[in-house]
């Protein structure tokens, strides 16, 4: 693992970061245009970057020890490097001609568990160009610049979470988003609470994954509705009806809609996990994202006594789960829930609190 002066030779101009995030409620709902409940992680992604004295952009990773180089409209075929390349692309189509670059990325933000290190790389970049070149962006643009870039040049047909999350969350609050406005408001955790996030040993890439099929399946349930988006269902009336695998795909996100609706009404740590865990069960019977290692580590943290809901977060297919504890006990709590789940050649780790 190289510093930008050991990979580079000298310093850099600009020094950017950005959080990952856990979504708490909002699951798979923010394609289909619904509400969200993220929030931020301690583990950051720093982008570094300078104008170089040559012609072409390089990007280096320093957790991978990888380089890649490319120009204006010619991307990488490191996958790494093509979100880092997507931001600089919509960066430039939409305000400034972006100079040669070199650019070194250093990532605490664990990768493949579901805890958006890709939107905390696109925001960092998003966030270094901007103090770089000036460039008149605010945070949510920062945001929305961050998802066309994964969707245009990284091949994940994502929805605005991840990277609403990274560029607008502060640590110690949740921000509900409603994602078809952008109207947002941010707010405290639960008093009396603390987060938990367990890896499950069990990694995904969201481009490999099955998420681009389960927004296809989105889109086409609510076709069979007669609805423009699944945001638009009022009740569960019609679902019933719907085939396979269509029902289950929209009831949950109409019910998730919900439970973050009700989240926000929350009078009680206990009742907002609670909606977690009936979250976490929407998210492996009616939209089967789940498998049985998340299922289990889901299922010892909701049984643990300080912790009042847990489920999994992010796209699913493996990655972390996410609880809600009481304050001052994540420590302790994760460690027994990690012994009980430890068995065999599947073996988790405790994200956070971080260790």
């Amino acid at each position: 693992m190289k510093g930008f002066r050991e990979r580079f030779g000298t310093t850099p101009d600009v020094v950017a970061s950005a959080p990952g995030r856990v979504n708490l409620l909002g699951e798979h709902t923010d394609y289909n245009e619904g509400y969200v409940l993220p929030t931020s992680i301690p583990q950051r992604t720093q982008v570094s970057i300078r104008r170089s004295d040559g012609t072409m952009c390089t990007v280096y990773s320093a957790n991978l020890d990888e380089s890649a180089q490319f120009l204006p409209g010619a991307p990488p075929v490191q996958q790494f490097a093509r979100y880092v390349y997507g931001c600089l692309e919509e960066a430039r189509l939409e305000h400034a001609s972006v100079p040669p670059l070199e650019i070194h990325v250093e990532s605490a933000v664990p990768m493949g568990v579901g805890l958006s290190s890709s939107a905390a790389l696109e925001v960092a970049t998003l966030r270094a160009l901007r103090a770089l070149l000036d460039l008149p962006l605010d945070d949510v643009r920062i945001a929305q610049l961050a998802q066309r870039a994964e969707i245009r040049h990284a091949g994940v047909n994502c929805g605005i979470l991840d990277q609403m999350a990274s560029s607008l969350l502060e640590p110690g609050f949740m921000l509900f988003l409603d994602t078809r406005t952008l109207e947002r408001r941010s707010l405290p955790l639960p008093a009396g609470t603390e987060l938990l996030v367990i890896d499950s040993g069990v990694s995904r890439s969201l481009a490999a994954s099955r998420y681009n099929e389960r927004r296809t399946e989105c889109e086409r349930a609510a076709r069979l509705l007669g609805l423009n988006s699944l945001r638009d269902a009022e009740d569960l009336e019609g679902v019933e009806r719907l085939p396979a695998p269509y029902g289950g795909r929209a009831r949950h996100v109409i019910t998730e809609n919900m439970r973050v609706g009700q989240a926000l009404e929350a009078q009680s740590a206990e009742g907002f996990g609670d909606l977690m865990n009936a979250s976490h069960a929407s998210l492996r019977d009616d939209y089967e994202v789940s498998i049985p290692q998340l299922d289990r580590l889901a299922g010892l943290m909701q049984a643990h006594e300080n912790v009042y809901g847990a489920k999994l977060t992010g796209a699913g297919f493996g990655g972390a789960c996410v609880g809600l504890c009481r304050a001052g006990t994540a420590t302790t709590t994760g460690a027994e829930i990690l012994a009980a789940y430890d068995l065999g050649a599947t073996r988790g780790r405790v994200l956070v609190p971080s260790t």
